[in-house]
């Protein structure tokens, strides 16, 4: 395991920011299990949880202008440190020509945090994008593997508070390596709570 202080990491016409490697998950797919980087990344293992003033002195040392997307999403589940996200982004809002905003995560900010977190996280994010993973409860725990035993249903219940917010767009993903039937079993969650499906190629 190659440990750098890559706090931002270029995807495509996106900036990807990784700000901590805590995770409630051990997902079977996770690209941390075979590499220790992303997309051509410098290694995301961060050698220590970079402050506030690491995070925004690497963000503004780049154009964020030419950038479509600012995604918080790196080496961890980002809402294990909410209150830096929404303090980064919180920044990024005020500056201007401000990118869109979007947070990967696996939807179990709640259990994480102790409380409910979607109004706070809607209220500067364009887009919030849930890690489904299954259609099932049952593959969903097999192929995410969560330390909560009620995270299947906290993550439903997290994406649909976030539609109520009605502020973001809420996309929930798979991965295609998942069989056919759960996409579907997927598919009918996400159309249920409101959100857009999206499938994602395991590389992407």
């Amino acid at each position: 395991m190659k440990k750098a202080m890559t706090i931002s990491y270029e995807v495509g016409e996106n900036l990807y920011i990784n700000i901590t490697n805590k995770c409630p998950c051990a997902c079977t797919f996770c690209i941390r299990n075979s590499a220790d980087g992303a997309y051509g990344s410098d290694p995301l293992w961060l050698e220590h949880e970079p402050s506030f003033d690491e995070i925004m002195k690497d963000l503004e040392s780049r154009d964020l202008a030419k950038y479509s997307e600012i995604v918080f999403c790196g080496y961890g589940e980002p809402t294990c440190r909410l209150d830096m996200v929404i303090r980064v982004a919180e920044k990024l809002r005020a500056m201007p020509c401000c990118p869109v905003l979007r947070i990967n995560t696996n939807g179990l900010s709640d259990l994480i945090n102790g409380r409910s977190t979607a109004k706070e996280i809607c209220r500067f994010m364009d887009i919030v994008s849930v890690s489904l993973n299954a259609g099932t409860e049952e593959e969903y725990m097999k192929v995410t593997r969560p330390k909560y035993d009620n995270a299947f249903q906290a993550m439903q219940d997290f994406t649909a508070d976030c539609v109520k917010q009605k502020s973001a767009e809420i996309i929930m993903s798979v991965v295609d390596v998942i069989p056919k039937k759960e996409i579907e079993a997927s598919k009918e969650i996400a159309e249920k709570l409101g959100a857009t499906l999206r499938i994602r190629a395991y590389d992407s």
